[in-house]
């Protein structure tokens, strides 16, 4: 049976504009306002450590790195718990699979406690009781190491692990990983982004051409050796 690995972050639930706003929030803390969303648009799809690895050169902050991470995910945790919405057809896809009985688990960029907190705040705790941070591996997206360790939880071969991503980081993981891909990028436009040519079902349209019965038609089509 194929087993499903989802993201989180801009995947399963729209958390970004929460990332937005905790890593302005932390930037501006220490002397750097003005942080835009297109600037955080350039990191979706990263994890948060290394976004923060780059942003503090960039700025020259002078705080640890370990400061800013810890900053920015209380002021993450804070919004999470409260205002991250499930996108209603991945809702739905993840309720067919669990119907199903098909293995999944959640491998993210973010943090374990900010994933246990969407997880809890979205009620999908209990649906996917498998999860991964990029905290739990040695490198984060584009490398593999996360969906790796994820398809060894679940018992399955990476060549019957199907990923759900929304950002080119998690599909390059994913072929890294040599797991198919499932495609719904996040950021408008950027369907064309040469990491999402590999994915074997694209919907270029995001959340809005997304379906659950799509998808989980074509999941099932594998299931039976069909393309």
């Amino acid at each position: 049976m194929i087993s499903v690995i989802f993201d989180l972050d801009g995947t399963l639930v729209d958390s970004e504009p929460n990332y937005y706003e905790s890593g302005r929030r932390t930037l501006e803390r220490h002397g750097v306002p003005g942080f835009t969303w297109e600037e955080h648009a350039r990191f979706i799809g990263i994890g948060t450590l290394e976004t923060l690895e780059v942003l503090k050169e960039r700025h020259g902050l002078r705080a640890p790195v370990e400061q800013l991470l810890a900053e920015q995910n209380a002021a993450y945790l804070e919004l999470a718990r409260t205002r991250t919405e499930a996108f209603p057809e991945m809702r739905g896809l993840v309720e067919r699979l669990h119907a199903r009985g098909v293995p999944m688990a959640v491998a993210s960029g973010s943090s374990r406690e900010a994933i246990d907190a969407v997880l809890e705040g979205t009620g999908l705790a209990a649906l996917l009781t498998t999860a991964v941070s990029a905290e739990e591996v040695g490198r984060g997206k584009p490398a593999p190491d996360v969906f790796l360790e994820a398809a060894r939880r679940l018992g399955a071969a990476p060549a019957s692990c199907v990923v759900v991503e929304d950002a080119a980081p998690g599909a390059l993981a994913a072929r890294a990983a040599g797991m198919r891909c499932l495609a719904v990028p996040y950021v408008a436009g950027s369907a064309a982004d040469p990491a999402f040519a590999g994915a074997e079902l694209l919907f270029a349209g995001g959340q809005a051409e997304f379906t659950a019965s799509a998808a989980e038609t074509w999941l099932r089509s594998l299931d039976t050796g069909g393309e």
